[in-house]
């Protein structure tokens, strides 16, 4: 009777994990869905609201903020909505950093958040967080060098501040092959997990050539 009753509730228990991991697949696949369609403030919502039901998964947060701050490249210009959009970014990287320690994905998507203040105004932000921004791919590149994107966004870094300074630029043109290569034999952990940049990498490679 004992063996049934566990039984049971080993059933029980196991339908309501796959119930939940199915809605948990389902709304992520329509934020992806929505950021695709270009509805930024939608899918930015949804994954919010999933990260806020899956308070340990830093999933979630992380493609909110990575939808914030791949939008505000296309707002340089206005300085006041790209503020509060990228701290709204910054508050789902801190999100994501709270289910997640030393995790290179995070560490690149802040380096990222703060290239986007830099690009929007050298001047006024270029002194203190351009530092901040090759320290967190060092940093990141220490955790995993094998990494496609820590490779990838490292070397996209350091051959712009190579340019900007009238220095050789070949050595990082190299670093993207080797991201391309990573990126062919990367493999995510779950098909939600960080699959991104292999057409970058195509595209830095051509650039260089």
């Amino acid at each position: 009777m004992y063996r049934l009753a566990l039984l049971v509730i080993m059933m029980i228990t196991s339908n309501l994990n796959a119930q939940t991991e199915s809605k948990y697949e389902t709304g992520m696949l329509k934020a992806f869905s929505l950021w695709e369609e270009q509805k930024t403030e939608e899918a930015v919502n949804l994954f919010e609201r999933i990260s806020s039901a899956e308070n340990e998964n830093w999933l979630p947060s992380y493609y909110a903020a990575q939808v914030l701050i791949l939008d505000g490249f296309t707002k340089l210009q206005d300085s006041e909505k790209l503020d509060a959009q990228l701290k709204r970014a910054q508050n789902f990287i801190n999100d994501a950093k709270t289910n997640s320690k030393e995790n290179v994905e995070i560490l690149v998507m802040q380096a990222l958040l703060h290239t986007v203040y830099v690009a929007s105004d050298g001047a006024k932000y270029g002194m203190t967080l351009a530092p901040k921004v090759a320290q967190l791919y060092e940093q990141a590149y220490k955790l995993d060098s094998k990494n496609p994107r820590v490779v990838l966004n490292r070397a996209e870094w350091n051959i712009g501040s190579a340019r900007y300074f009238g220095q050789d630029t070949k050595p990082f043109c190299n670093e993207f092959n080797k991201a391309l290569e990573l990126f062919v034999n990367f493999k995510p952990e779950s098909k939600f997990h960080p699959n991104w940049g292999k057409e970058r990498a195509e595209q830095m490679i051509k650039s260089c050539n």
